[in-house]
C-alpha cells in the first residue's frame, strides 16, 4: 500500500461525526496533512475528550450542532472540497438507546451533509457499514451482495440507516451529478473507543485490565475481520481522493473467531482474567469478512497493522485512562 504522503487534494474539509471515535482520528489526519476541518457532532455518542488535542490549532474549528435539524446547513458555511458525513451512533449501545436518532441522522442528516456537498461543489463520502450485509450468506462479503436484513430486528435503526443512507447518495449521484462515494467500514477499533459502547474489543481489553471475566457472546465462534484505525483512516482519505462512486469495502483480512480476540486480550494484558459465555444478541452476525479485492485493485489499499499489535495499542490506550467500569460485551 502506498500512504497518502503527499498533500491531499483538499484544502478545507467538513467531519461529521468528528468528536467520535473514527471522526476524531480523520479530523487529525486531515489537520497533520495541511486540511482545515470543521469538525462537526452533536455528542450525543461522541466527546470533546477526543477533540481536545485539536482545540485551538490553526485550521480547526468545532461545532456544536444536530446534523439531522432544519438549520444546520447555515452553521455549516463552508465553502468545503470534501464533506466526510461520519455522524451517527454506531455501537449497539448506542443505536438501541437512541433508534430514532439513528434513523434521524441516516435519513435527514444524511439529506442535510448532501446538501452541504451539493452547495460548495465538495466531493462527499458516506460512511456505512459491514452491518448492511446483514448476517451474510455470502462469504467473504463482496460489493455486489446486497446482504440478508432483518428490517424490523432490533438492529435495523442502525441497518436500515445506513442502507437507506447509501441509496439517498447513489440518488444523487445519479440526479444531481455529485462526486460522491460509500465506504463499508469493518470491525474496525483503536484508541478512543469508549469503554462501554459495547463492542467486542474495548469491552475485553476493560475486562480484562480490571481482572474480570470476559463476556463472550454465545460459543464465541462467530468471526469477526479487524482493522486497525490508522488503516482505516487510511482506506477512507484514498476512497475519497478517488473520486469512485460506487460502494469500497475497508476491513481487515485476518479473521478469527470472538473467542480468540478474548484469549488473545488475556493474553496480551497478562491478566488472570476467564472466558464467561453469555446469551447471544438477536442478528448477530455469523460470520463477518470482506472481500477487499475492489480496494486494492483501486486504490492500492490494504491494512498495515496486525490485529495482535492493534490490540496492544489498544490496551495501552486504556491501560493510561483513569479506569472506568467494564460493561457486558455486546458485538
Amino acid at each position: 500500500m502506498t500512504p497518502m504522503t503527499t498533500r491531499p487534494p483538499w484544502r478545507r474539509a467538513a467531519v461529521t461525526g468528528g468528536a467520535g471515535f473514527l471522526g476524531s482520528h480523520l479530523c487529525e489526519r486531515l489537520l497533520d496533512s495541511g486540511v482545515e476541518v470543521d469538525c462537526a457532532d452533536n455528542l450525543l455518542s461522541g466527546s470533546t475528550r477526543n477533540i481536545a488535542h485539536l482545540m485551538g490549532r490553526p485550521g480547526f474549528r468545532f461545532l456544536q450542532c444536530d446534523l439531522s435539524a432544519d438549520d444546520v446547513r447555515g452553521e455549516l458555511n463552508g465553502p468545503y472540497d470534501l464533506v466526510l458525513h461520519f455522524a451517527c451512533p454506531a455501537s449497539p449501545v448506542d443505536y438501541l438507546r437512541h433508534p430514532l436518532e439513528t434513523m434521524d441522522v441516516g435519513s435527514l442528516g444524511t439529506r442535510n451533509a448532501l446538501a452541504v456537498a451539493h452547495r460548495d461543489g465538495a466531493r462527499f463520502l458516506l460512511a456505512s457499514t459491514s452491518e448492511v450485509y446483514g448476517d451474510p450468506l455470502v462469504h467473504p462479503q463482496r460489493e455486489d451482495y446486497w446482504g440478508n436484513v432483518n428490517p424490523v430486528g432490533p438492529r435495523s435503526v442502525y441497518d436500515e440507516s445506513k442502507r437507506f443512507a447509501e441509496a439517498l447518495v447513489t440518488a444523487h449521484v445519479g440526479a444531481r451529478g455529485m462526486d460522491a462515494g460509500i465506504v463499508r467500514i469493518f470491525n474496525t477499533y483503536g484508541p478512543r473507543m469508549r469503554a462501554h459502547d459495547g463492542r467486542a474489543v474495548p469491552t475485553f481489553v476493560c475486562q480484562a485490565l480490571a481482572g474480570e471475566p470476559l463476556t463472550v457472546a454465545g460459543d464465541g465462534s462467530q468471526t469477526r475481520s479487524l482493522c486497525y484505525v490508522d488503516d482505516t483512516v487510511e482506506g477512507v482519505l484514498l476512497v475519497a481522493a478517488s473520486h469512485a462512486v460506487r460502494p469500497v469495502n475497508i476491513g481487515g483480512g485476518d479473521e478469527v473467531t470472538v473467542a480468540e480476540i478474548a484469549r488473545r486480550v488475556i493474553a496480551l494484558t497478562g491478566s488472570h482474567s476467564t472466558l464467561t459465555f453469555v446469551e447471544r444478541p438477536v442478528d448477530d452476525p455469523e460470520r463477518r469478512r470482506p472481500d477487499t479485492a475492489l480496494a486494492r485493485e483501486l486504490l492500492g489499499w490494504e491494512p498495515r497493522v496486525e490485529w495482535e499489535e492493534g490490540i496492544k495499542r489498544t490496551i495501552a490506550y486504556f491501560s493510561s485512562l483513569p479506569e472506568s467500569v467494564p460493561q457486558t460485551q455486546r458485538i
